[in-house]
This record gives structure tokens, sequence and C-alpha cells, in this order.
């Protein structure tokens, strides 16, 4: 098979003149003589210049949108409008034939809806080339962060028998027939019959399994997916995501701030210098979307500016306790405007109360801290008046909380209490608890939901277009 030039290479200049054999789908065909031509490699397509007087009428025919198609020609600077250099073709070889009459991305623009619908054909849009690309991005950027600062990669397990979170709205793992289920005399579900022997689930997070290595190799991090059953049908939850969960031994609760607030800095800038021409198609399609809306409800800041913005400002700290008075003060509250008004310490704060906080009173990213130990997890490290934990959040414009995090509870027996507090059976997290017994030291860590991160940077509005394969509710296609 003919070695191909990739596009984006030839757009970039130093071909002119020479032979080329470049392969790839067809965006458009104009007037039987000129080819929009898209590999994948580049946002941008390549011009092919067809001489269609000496061509096979049969095969213009079958020059359609979506085509795959092989092309040898010459590399020219370009006489018309929009392109540097363009192709000249002298052989045309069809790759595979695409029907106009029944593929569904015709050259148009097509509501994200329509393209859910579609998902698997979505990958074939400018829109969501430049997300995935920008996903992949964010990815690499993850692991080089980590890997510069000397952190082990860890795999923490997808199936598991504990819960991290208390939250009991997981997926259960099972090869039990679902006709014919083996139970108990007490007429329970029979698990030691079960392929583990004994009841697992999908995990919800690799954050305590993280912990047991973090208290052996000092910093280490898991980056993959995690799953929960909750019936959200929503633009921000998804029934699969992927989570990046740093621990870090010999830390407290402002080190887990400085390195969240470090490693959110870098992912962005990653993308701001190496995706110029995603972003750049990114904020005019955003500022598009803007145009149909109220003035009142458009955004203050184009794409890059919102993205600059965390990246060249230090993010504000402040507690849990401070945030409630600003927010219980502040104009929405008195008028009542927020649809879950603050009236009391101990609320949990919702999105809008979040990005009241970042986007109305601060104007930066807001890191809160010690929260109310009632509405946080049992393994944050308690605070000294026994009301708070030393929690923190990131909350960025937009979106509201992008990570959440803690110092760990490293005292047994202050830890033992939580779990009883919270009716979690010691039994079931002995392996857990066993750090806490044999060599604890404070730690502390962090979760970062990835596609709250794809979301924030490529100004995407729904979570379900920043994650190539959506799983929600009602919905687990291909």
């Amino acid at each position: 098979m003919a070695k191909r030039t990739k596009i984006k290479d030839i757009l970039k200049g130093g071909f002119e003149g020479q032979e080329v054999t470049v392969k790839g789908w067809v965006k458009t065909f104009r007037n039987n003589q000129f080819i929009a031509l898209n590999d994948g490699s580049s946002m941008s397509n390549l011009q092919i210049v067809v001489d269609f007087e000496n061509e096979d009428p049969s095969k213009l025919k079958r020059i359609t949108t979506s085509a795959a198609i092989s092309i040898e020609g010459t590399v020219i600077a370009s006489q018309g409008k929009g392109q540097a250099f363009e192709v000249t073709a002298k052989t045309i070889e069809i790759l595979g034939d695409s029907d106009p009459e029944k593929y569904p991305l015709q050259p148009k623009k097509h509501s994200l809806e329509f393209l859910r619908e579609i998902a698997h054909l979505r990958f074939r849009t400018n829109t969501f080339n430049a997300v995935f690309k920008i996903r992949h991005h964010l990815a690499i950027a993850i692991h080089q962060f980590f890997h510069e600062k000397g952190f082990v990669y860890m795999h923490s397990p997808i199936i598991t028998g504990s819960d991290a979170e208390g939250a009991g709205e997981m997926f259960k793992v099972t090869t039990l027939p679902f006709d014919k289920t083996p139970r108990t005399e007490g007429g329970e579900v029979d698990f030691k019959k079960d392929f583990f022997g004994k009841a697992t689930n999908l995990t919800v997070s690799g954050q305590l399994e993280a912990e047991l290595a973090a208290l052996a190799f000092s910093e280490v991090y898991t980056f993959g997916p995690t799953f929960r059953a909750e019936n959200s049908n929503t633009s921000r939850h998804l029934a699969e995501f992927w989570m990046i969960e740093p621990e870090v031994a010999f830390a407290d609760i402002h080190d887990n701030m400085d390195l969240a607030e470090a490693l959110l800095k870098y992912t962005i800038s990653h993308v701001v210098e190496n995706c110029p021409e995603e972003l750049a198609f990114l904020e005019q399609r955003l500022s598009d979307e803007e145009k149909q809306k109220p003035q009142h409800e458009r955004s203050d800041m184009t794409l890059r500016d919102k993205l600059n913005f965390c990246v060249n400002n230090e993010f504000q700290r402040l507690t849990y306790t401070e945030a409630i008075e600003i927010l219980k003060n502040s104009n929405p509250n008195k008028k009542g405007k927020f649809q879950y008004p603050i009236n009391e310490w101990g609320a949990d704060l919702q999105s809008e109360h979040e990005r009241y906080l970042v986007e109305k009173h601060f104007n930066k990213p807001v890191i809160l801290t010690n929260y109310p130990k009632e509405i946080k997890a049992f393994y944050m490290r308690m605070d000294d008046d026994n009301k708070t934990v030393a929690a923190m959040d990131i909350l960025f414009p937009g979106i509201g909380e992008i990570v959440g995090g803690s110092q760990r509870e490293e005292r047994l027996d202050k830890l033992m209490a939580r779990m009883d507090e919270m009716h979690i059976p010691h039994h079931e997290l002995e392996w857990f608890l066993d750090t806490r017994r044999f060599g604890t030291c404070p730690h502390a860590g962090f979760g970062l939901g990835f596609e709250r991160l794809v979301l924030f940077v490529t100004g995407m509005t729904n979570i379900r277009d920043v994650i190539p394969f959506p799983r929600y509710p009602g919905s687990a296609e291909f």
C-alpha cells in the first residue's frame, strides 16, 4: 500500500512541487472539480483539484460526502482563497463508497441532540474532531504532570467489594442467573455461590486502593473509569466516567490544594499551547451559540479568555463557613433568586452557589475548605472543632465543582468512630484499616472528574458530548 502523507503535514508547507499520496474522507465535492478532503489529522481540509474532463464520469459520481478515497498528485500553491496549498490529482481511487441518499451527516450544521442519536458517526464532524483531540491532549498532560513530579501510576481495580463513598448506588457484578438466583435460608441472595464468593460492584473510586499504594510509594495517582448507578438524566452526570485520583503521603490539606491547583493550571496551559486550531474552532462555535441566548444569559468571557482566567489567577481559598456568610448576604439570596436559598450553616452547596462565588463575588477560581462533617465522606480528617473536616472543593467558572478532595483521617480511632457513625462495617474494610495500624502518617488526595475538565476546556455544555461513548440511564449503545 502506498505510503500516505498526512494532510496536517502538507498544510504546514514544505511539500510544494512534490508527488504525494493522500487518503481520507470527502467532506464536499464542488463543481465536479474541487474535493475537500480530511484524514482526521487536522481540523482543516485539503483541497484536491480534479481534472474532471479527463476523469471517468462513473468514478466522479462516487465521490460523495464521507466516501473514503486515495489521491496521488502534486502539491502546488493554491490560487484560490482559504488555503495556501492544494493537490492536483493524477489518480483517484475510491476506497469506500458512501451512499448520499442514506448518509445522515450532510455538509450542513447539525444539532448536538441529533448527533447524540447517531453518536457512532459524530467523530466525523468538526466539533467532535476538536473535542476529542483536546480530550487526548488533556490525558497526555495529566500523565506528564505526574510523571515529571515523580508520581507512580497505579491501576486500581474496576471490580471491587467495597463502596469507597458509602453511597450505595453501585452497579452489581455477578455471574448468578437472574431466573434461578441461589438464596440463603433467610431468603437473601447467596453470593458465596457467585464468581468471587461475595457481593461485588463496579468501582465508584480508586481512592482507597490508591491510599494503600501511597503509604508505600509516597506519591501515586490513578486514572481510570468509575461508575455510578444514579438515575440522573442531567447535562452533568454520566453512569460511566473517568477519574484522576492522586494520593500523597506526608501531605496535609494545604499541600493538597497546591497540587490540585498546579495540576489544573498545567493541563489547561498544555491545551492552550498545543490545540490552538481546535480551541479557535470551539470558541467560534460557542460564540455563535451564545448569540442565540438572551443578553443576561451570555458569558462575559470567550472560551480562551476563560481558560487563561484560570491559568493566570491565583485560586481564592476560603472556608465553607466564610462562603456561607457571603452567600447568605448576597443579593441573589436576599432577593430570592437562588433556587436553593441559603438560610443556615450546614447547607449542601449547589452549582448555583458555587458559580456565584466564582463568577460574581471573587471573579476567580475558588477553593472551599473545612466542610461540615455531615455532608462529607467517612475518610476525611476531622478538624479540631469536631464539626468540620479537612475537605476541599475547587470551583470553576461555568461549571462549579471540578475537584473534590481532603486530608485523609490517619488516626485509627477517629476513622473507626466515623465509620460507626455512618454505619460502615469494620470487617468490610479491614485491609484499609491496616494502613492506619501499620505505619500511619498524614496523607491527602483528591479526585478530578476527567469529563468535567474536558467539558470546561472545550466549552461544551453537555457532559455526554465529551466522552466518546456516553453511558446514562436508558443508554448503553455500542
